[in-house]
């Protein structure tokens, strides 16, 4: 299973806040002596960035409570204020405006002339049943919060201080995880799609290593009616895909491996395409060559292995997300991180590839080597 479902086959992510409220009366003291001291520089002269930063984790719920209650789904059906979402929702009516309110701070809709509506990036990824739809993972990272307070002794140790316990095939919250982070990689299949061309690409055979949900299979093969795909997870995700990929329609062209990708064979010279989607950042360095080398290996000549994770650039400078995530995977892998494009470009060399490109699949990148 892939990032989108993170484990040592597939490892689940979790970005989570715990940091306490702060009192009202130091936020006014704070405010009021920066206005007394005649401040008169941009948003970063004040206290407002860092506070915003500071509570961030409101940002968390008030995006959960709201995919809870499907207030995007109720603003993009018509519902415009708090008396019409309350009654919509079956939610209080002073809930309705708290959430609204929140909604409007952190940027996600807009209010115009009494009315609320959603922003563009709201509408696109937190209406149900659209197909990048997040509010899953939205409700999923509501209860992960708490976690993050163990940040500062992993800090100190420089990886997790309890063992994982994600990195078991029966976990029964796979169930709950591996739908919730499909959506996530919608872009980045279609995206990967269009480089490769797949839809001219004629009869094609894929390998998915760790697929998860088994969205790019589902992608890939409604882009081309004669290609096949081969997901390789541990079988209670298999079983996940396998629904997916029916619902899609292209089950009859989807098969898997029940098994670690970490101890089963991929095989020799068997596919078009191999794919390696958000698991590099759970390995280390050695471990990824590694996987890389047999990749190549299964790949028939002339054979596209694509990777897609959080790369970050040379000079660790950007972009934002993968700085980021860099803390998930200190918080919850041995060796994992944020790997740069050079990082990339020198295992898949050494695995035996030399054509490496990249392409942006915001917040991810893809890199396709052949």
């Amino acid at each position: 299973m892939s990032e989108h479902q993170n484990t040592k086959n597939t490892r689940d992510t979790k970005n989570t806040k715990n940091t306490r409220d702060a009192k009202d009366a130091p936020v006014q003291t704070a405010t009021a002596a920066t206005a007394a001291a005649g401040a008169g520089g941009g948003p970063d002269s004040g206290p407002d960035t860092i506070l915003r930063l500071i509570n961030g984790y409101w940002s968390t719920g008030i995006l959960g409570a709201a995919a809870e209650h499907q207030l995007f789904t109720h603003l993009e059906d018509g519902a415009g204020n708090a008396t019409e979402l309350a009654a919509r929702a079956d939610i209080s009516e002073r809930g309705a405006q708290t959430l609204l309110d929140g909604l409007v701070s952190i940027g996600l809709i807009t209010l115009e002339q009494g009315r609320y509506r959603n922003t563009p990036a709201a509408s696109a990824y937190l209406v149900t049943g659209r197909p990048a739809d997040l509010s899953a993972m939205a409700r999923l990272k509501l209860t992960h919060m708490g976690k993050l307070a163990a940040l500062p002794e992993v800090v100190r140790a420089g990886g997790p201080v309890s063992d994982p316990t994600t990195e078991v095939a029966d976990n029964p919250h796979w169930g709950q995880v591996v739908p919730a982070i499909a959506a996530q990689s919608v872009p980045a299949a279609a995206i990967a799609a269009d480089v490769l061309r797949l839809s001219e690409a004629g009869p094609l055979s894929i390998l998915d290593v760790g697929g998860g949900s088994g969205i790019y299979s589902a992608t890939w093969l409604e882009a081309n009616p004669k290609a096949r795909a081969t997901q390789l997870d541990w079988e209670p995700i298999n079983a996940i895909a396998r629904e997916l990929l029916a619902a899609r329609g292209v089950a009859d062209r989807f098969t898997c491996i029940d098994g670690d990708f970490h101890t089963t064979e991929f095989g020799t010279g068997a596919y078009d395409v191999a794919l390696y989607s958000h698991i590099a950042h759970q390995e280390g360095p050695e471990d990824n060559i590694a996987v890389f080398t047999r990749l190549k290996d299964a790949l028939k000549p002339g054979g596209a292995l694509v990777v897609c994770d959080y790369v970050v650039d040379d000079d660790r400078a950007g972009p934002a997300f993968p700085l980021l995530f860099a803390s998930e995977m200190l918080l919850k892998s041995q060796q994992g991180g944020t790997w740069r494009r050079a990082d990339y470009h020198a295992w898949l060399t050494k695995a035996g590839f030399s054509d490496i490109t990249f392409h942006s699949a915001p917040p991810a990148t893809l890199v396709i080597a052949r």
